[in-house]
Formats: C-alpha cells, structure tokens, sequence
C-alpha cells in the first residue's frame, strides 16, 4: 500500500519572488535525494496581481546563477489549499496574519508555520521581500531559503 505525500505550500505576498523560490529550492532538495514519492510542493500568493506569470526576472535570474530553474507560475492562496496541504509556510508575519484570516477552522490554522523558524543562521526575524530591493537582497533570500528548505527537509525525514 502506498503512503500518501505530505504536502506543503510556500506562501509569500505575490507569489513571484519567495515563495516559487522555495517551491524550487525543496522541490530540488526532495529530487537529489529520491524522495519525490513522499512529498507534494507548490507556492501561492497572498494576492492575486501577479496571477498567471513567471516568477520575477531577477529571482529567477538569481536563482539560475545557484542552478535553480524557477518555472512555476503565480497564483493566488484558495481556500481549499487549507484541505489540500498538510503544512502551509508563510514567508513574513504578515503572510502569516493573512493566513490565519484566510483559514476558516482551527485545524486549518494549525497547518501555518513559520519558514524563518527553520532558518535561523541570519538573525532576521522573517525572510524579507527582495521585491524592491537591489542584487544582495535577493542573494540573500536565496541563501535563507536553502537553509531553510533544508532544515525544514531535515526535520520531516527524522520523524
């Protein structure tokens, strides 16, 4: 009998610079270690502007110097995400706040965490939207979701 993934989802505010970054960066994890049969990923976005398009060209042209090949396209959280996903990630408090609004049962609001909670080598308090920042704001998002992912990924496969 085959187990059923476990299912996460990467929230940030338009869903084209971290959360589809961290959809890539575990997606990526997930497949050097042949773990694909055990994990869904996806990413969404607070709101619905940037419905339809690749993920920001300087995140994705950050992400391709890293190996990182961003190819999902933006869309908006859904209600029904809070069935679908076992673990839903919020990149700042806001998101976090946003997504508590969203969710219509306690249950559902159990499923939010917090991604900086996994990466705490930076001593930030949440990781920052590079979106109106230059080249070291958007390394640096790079940098934090790889350790995140990481340790995120570290910690499922020790239960």
């Amino acid at each position: 009998m085959q187990q059923s993934k476990t299912k996460i989802l990467f929230v940030c505010l338009g869903n084209i610079c971290r959360s589809p970054l961290a959809e890539t960066i575990m997606s990526d994890l997930i497949e050097k270690k042949n773990l694909t049969d055990k994990y869904e990923i996806d990413s969404a976005g607070i709101l619905d502007y940037h419905e339809g398009e690749k993920a920001d060209y300087r995140m994705r042209c950050h992400a391709s110097f890293r190996g990182y090949d961003i190819t999902h396209l933006s869309r908006p959280v859904q209600k029904s995400d809070f069935d679908k996903f076992d673990l839903i990630f919020g990149m700042d408090e806001q998101n976090i706040r946003d997504l508590q609004s969203i969710a219509q049962t306690d249950e559902q609001r159990q499923k939010i965490r917090r991604l900086i909670d996994y990466c705490d080598t930076f001593g930030r308090p949440t990781i920052p939207d590079p979106y109106y920042g230059g080249d070291d704001g958007f390394r640096l998002v790079i940098d934090m979701l790889e350790v995140a992912c990481k340790n995120l990924l570290q910690e499922l496969e020790s239960k």
